[in-house]
């Protein structure tokens, strides 16, 4: 088992503070283990066993627990006559009808540390701030990052020879680590994750009757990783497969996959005016295995998912990610993390004509002194006599601390 210390680490600072914790990520992405591994932690801390409350929505055991009444009740049910702190641990809880209501009670009776998870971003958000506005602190959990993924491989195979191609293609969902290392096998396991979030989290939450074409603009967006992409340029591509969709559809299946944590949405940001620009985004899946599930690999590919992988790391290592426009120029990612900046191009080589100029050319008229780098999957890296640029190999820049 991989013991996930950067996400335990933070949460524990919150640890019998009277504020709810709360847990989001996509589906299968480790939620249930890290919260075990929460559970864990406490009692090796000295919490007894029985001062801990887990609920798990998704078991058939829990399945009685339908609204804010039935959790009250059975948590009350669990404490009666018992004195002390009790510490609640709630799985996937956007399952259970108007469960804030119960959460605000909790919160309000002072006898309880509160954790809970859930797989859909806006749900969370809205109706923790609808009752628990200032009470309640998130902790985002992302699928494996390849450090981590390369800890776990190391566990079950002898060599590294396959662990970069493997990241690449099948990505770091845990629960391929528990598979039997077979590409037939782990496609099948992404796409179930896949058809689950769209079914679930995207199309019974929100009612979406037409889930071919809600998959037509997710392939489309797996398609154009790293690409500059608008709901219009998506809605002329179906039109031009012979199925219409307006802009606003298109961008109301955006904003559901979003809330799915799905898809990331990062924004063009104007180095020069210093603002954010309202079109023309980018989109990248929360894991690369995604990839996989939708379209299958393709060779063409790869300068996308290599922008993905290094995009997820940024996002994982707490940065706020933006895509920089330098007059004519694009820079690939502006990761900013409360006084740092850090500006990233990301390409598969920098051998060809050209390329190593396009690629360090794009920091040309970045007039501050903070890092600068190039990444790529070469060996070596190309020397520039402008100062404040660093060229670093892809899988070195992922396994730092």
């Amino acid at each position: 088992m991989l013991i996930r210390q950067r996400y335990l680490d933070k949460i524990f600072t919150f640890v019998d503070k009277p504020i709810i914790k709360v847990v989001t990520g996509i589906r299968r992405c480790g939620k249930s283990t890290l919260i075990k591994q929460l559970m864990s932690r406490l009692t090796e801390n000295g919490v007894s066993a029985e001062q801990i409350i887990y609920i798990n929505r998704e078991l058939f055991a829990f399945d009685f627990i339908r609204d804010y009444t039935d959790l009250h009740k059975y948590v009350s049910s669990k404490v009666s006559g018992k004195f002390g702190r009790h510490y609640i641990f709630i799985d996937e809880i956007q399952e259970i009808v108007s469960w804030e209501k119960a959460v605000a009670s909790f919160l309000a009776e002072n006898k309880y540390d509160i954790y809970i998870s859930g797989s859909n971003a806006r749900l969370m958000s809205s109706e923790l701030a609808t009752l628990l506005a200032g009470r309640y602190v998130e902790f985002r959990l992302y699928p494996l990052s390849y450090a981590e993924f390369r800890e776990l491989y190391l566990q079950h195979e002898d060599s590294e020879s396959n662990l970069w191609s493997d990241y690449l293609k099948y990505g770091g969902f845990p629960g391929l680590h528990s598979l039997n290392w077979d590409e037939v096998v782990i496609s099948q396991y992404l796409e179930s994750i896949y058809n689950t979030v769209v079914l679930k989290d995207i199309m019974l939450r929100y009612a979406v009757r037409d889930g071919n074409m809600l998959n037509r603009v997710l392939h489309f967006i797996s398609d154009n990783c790293g690409n500059i992409t608008s709901a219009k340029s998506i809605s002329d591509f179906c039109k031009s497969q012979q199925r219409n969709i307006s802009t606003d559809t298109v961008l109301n299946f955006i904003q559901y996959a979003k809330d799915a944590l799905l898809i990331h949405q990062v924004k063009r940001h104007d180095l020069q005016g210093k603002r954010h620009l309202e079109t023309l985004e980018k989109y990248y899946l929360c894991d690369t295995g995604l990839v996989m599930a939708t379209i299958g690999n393709k060779p063409t590919q790869l300068s996308g998912q290599l922008e993905n992988i290094v995009l997820n790391e940024l996002i994982t290592r707490g940065y706020q990610v933006s895509v920089g426009k330098n007059k004519d120029k694009e820079i690939d990612f502006v990761a900013e993390r409360r006084n740092e900046r850090l500006y990233v191009q990301v390409c598969a080589t920098l051998v060809g004509d050209g390329v190593a100029a396009r690629e360090y050319g794009a920091f040309e008229a970045v007039s501050d002194h903070f890092p600068k780098w190039v990444l790529s999957l070469d060996n070596l890296g190309w020397e520039t006599e402008k100062t404040g640029i660093r060229w670093k190999n892809i899988k070195d820049f992922l396994l730092e601390e």
